[in-house]
């Protein structure tokens, strides 16, 4: 028993000098070392001690919710980002349903179009309000050509579904380049002047005495669509009328012009005659694109609907 105490003194000496240099630094020094010591976890002093349980109150009373907040921001971050992310594919979803219902509606105008420049030719009307809703519908005149007033609508390429058939698939083509013909005509029936778009010259054959031959003056029956005015496309150049330049349609300017009416029909291709225009340049194909934008916005839609499934429900970083 005596050796053990005696083995002990020295520890216990020790206690009580650390003891003492403690109190006499007072209980601020030992507080702030104690809190220093509980910055990044508990003190490792006895549990027994009243200002160790004092200490590990305080932190859990600071650290604990300053976590739990932290943890609640982000969450409530995520669920923002989870469904404004949603939105994306929702909306290329939409918008190729959109182009689904577009290129029907596209389709439909295009049978319609083709239906009616096949129909069998009606008589002229000069009702404005009946030419409105005859455009690309065949009507037939009887009268004869004042090839003294001539207009040029160029630059124009030769319309011919065969050929244009044929370099379909080519990167590149070279279809020959001219204009054009646009000559009043006089209804003798109707007493009215007209203008009609003979068709197609190149650029060489332009003036009219390099095609005599098809400079046709005798009374004539004629076929071909009616056709309205249009308005300057972006990027297309303004008439030259001092010139005689046209580069689109307008009907209201040619027929002033040429003292006619503004009425304009594209002759038919029957209408051709050796060394004149070639006929049928009514061009009624309409651009149809629809399927292009439906794979795209489908396949967006696809695409991010995926990731979204992946990044939010399989919860997989991506």
């Amino acid at each position: 028993m005596a050796a053990l105490v005696l083995r002990a003194g020295p520890k216990l000496l020790r206690e009580r000098r650390g003891r003492g240099r403690l109190g006499a630094a007072g209980p601020g020094w030992a507080s702030q070392c104690l809190i220093r010591r509980t910055l990044f976890g508990y003190p490792l002093t006895k549990a027994g001690s009243g200002l160790v349980q004092k200490t590990r109150d305080v932190c859990l009373r600071f650290c604990k919710p300053q976590s739990s907040t932290a943890a609640a921001d982000t969450s409530g971050e995520d669920t923002l980002l989870k469904w404004g992310l949603l939105l994306v594919p929702l909306t290329t979803f939409g918008l190729g349903t959109w182009q689904v219902q577009r290129r029907k509606w596209k389709l439909d105008l295009i049978a319609q179009l083709a239906s009616r420049i096949t129909a069998d030719p009606i008589p002229l009307t000069l009702d404005p309000m009946e030419l409105k809703e005859l455009e690309y519908r065949p009507v037939k005149v009887r009268g004869r050509f004042d090839h003294s007033k001539e207009l040029y609508i160029l630059p124009r390429s030769l319309v011919d579904p065969e050929r244009e058939a044929r370099e379909a698939g080519r990167i590149t083509s070279h279809p020959e380049n001219g204009a054009n013909v646009v000559t009043p005509f006089y209804c003798t029936e109707l007493g009215v002047m007209i203008l009609v778009n003979r068709g197609f010259v190149p650029r060489k054959k332009l003036k009219p005495e390099t095609r005599l031959k098809g400079q046709i003056e005798d009374e004539i029956d004629l076929t071909g669509v009616v056709r309205l005015t249009e308005k300057r496309k972006p990027f297309v150049p303004e008439n030259n009328i001092e010139k005689n330049r046209w580069h689109y349609r307008d009907l209201e300017a040619m027929a002033k012009v040429t003292g006619a009416e503004p009425i304009f029909i594209d002759a038919d291709f029957r209408s051709t005659v050796p060394g004149g225009p070639i006929g049928g340049q009514t061009r009624v194909s309409l651009r149809n694109e629809h399927m292009q934008y439906i794979v795209t916005w489908y396949s967006l839609c696809a695409a991010t609907a995926f990731l979204w499934y992946k990044k939010f429900i399989q919860k997989l970083p991506l």
